[in-house]
């Protein structure tokens, strides 16, 4: 399993190299970015750690790397200046992705790759890219909410003093302000949350209003998220390259779950070798439903305005 990041020279992008270092499941890592020598210092300080890690060919490359890769993880991106409109960045990253994709159309891709777009707003990017390269759209995926619902998991555990690989809660629908957290479905450890001792409504707004704010946390805190995007990263590409059909919180084309047609979010996706292989539908909570129904909508007008499709 060959997995080209281009982006590789990146925080988020190298972050991802590291994680798929320690996993060990991947053979091949190439790390593509427009800084050439950057993406090369972070391939030989990966490099200097294989003798403890795995077995792993871990080199920089140009775009041309990308013609044998089995996943290509798209993490370029824009960072939002001072003052800048949301819809502004959205602009200025759509246009650096769509520059992204000519280069990797240049360069040639396998028939049976996955692209899997990490770049942002990564909706509504997974959703160009699914437009403008000639794969079938199950092969084109988002990170979508996988980031978030980690982040949501691991912060309610941690309030509740519960290891957070039993805390069971997933985020639907945009990784954005439309996000929505599916509460109806939550558990510690297979129990019902709202039944687990000290679980309050005030304490789930705590936790959920928290979850909103924690990406521009850590962008004040420390310039830019890492660590957590690049094992989201990892988690993805694993379930992929091990054909495991675990269902994930990716981003993919919607056709009729939830009622939910034309764009891609997150909803639960089976995900294996041929990427986003079935959306499931779960009875949600009528407030729940509307919300992912309202995050489809927010996406198709954002869609309209810069893709104007």
């Amino acid at each position: 399993m060959k997995v080209s990041i281009i982006g590789g020279g990146g925080r988020v992008g190298s972050c991802a190299a590291s994680a798929l270092q320690f996993g060990g499941i991947v053979n091949e890592i190439a790390l593509v970015d427009v800084n050439l020598d950057v993406a090369e210092g972070e391939a030989l300080d990966l490099l200097h750690g294989a003798s403890l890690t795995s077995d792993q060919k871990i080199y920089a490359a140009g775009p041309e790397t990308s013609a044998d890769a089995d996943i290509v993880c798209i993490t370029a991106g824009l960072r939002r200046k001072p003052d800048e409109s949301r819809l502004d960045l959205i602009n200025r990253n759509v246009k650096l992705f769509r520059n992204i994709l000519a280069d990797l159309k240049q360069a040639g891709y396998r028939k049976d790759a996955i692209v899997f777009v990490v770049s942002n707003p990564v909706d509504v990017l997974t959703y160009l890219a699914m437009e403008e390269l000639e794969l079938p759209p199950q092969q084109v995926i988002g990170l979508g909410t996988v980031l978030d619902t980690t982040r949501l998991r691991s912060m309610l555990a941690q309030r509740l003093d519960v290891p957070p690989s039993q805390t069971q809660v997933t985020i639907f629908g945009e990784h954005g302000d439309s996000m929505v957290p599916i509460w109806s479905h939550a558990q510690i450890a297979g129990l019902p949350l709202e039944k687990y001792p000290g679980v309050t409504p005030q304490l789930i707004a705590e936790i959920e209003k928290k979850t909103r704010g924690s990406g521009a946390e850590v962008i004040k805190k420390k310039g830019g998220a890492g660590y957590a995007v690049g094992v989201s990263i990892a988690d993805v590409i694993h379930t992929i390259a091990l054909d495991q059909h675990r269902i994930l919180p990716v981003s993919s084309l919607q056709n009729g779950a939830y009622g939910i047609q034309g764009v891609c979010l997150s909803v639960p996706t089976i995900v294996g070798r041929g990427g986003a292989l079935q959306h499931i539908e779960v009875e949600l909570w009528p407030k729940e439903l509307t919300g992912l129904q309202r995050s489809g909508s927010v996406l198709r007008e954002t869609i309209g305005k810069v893709l104007g499709g």
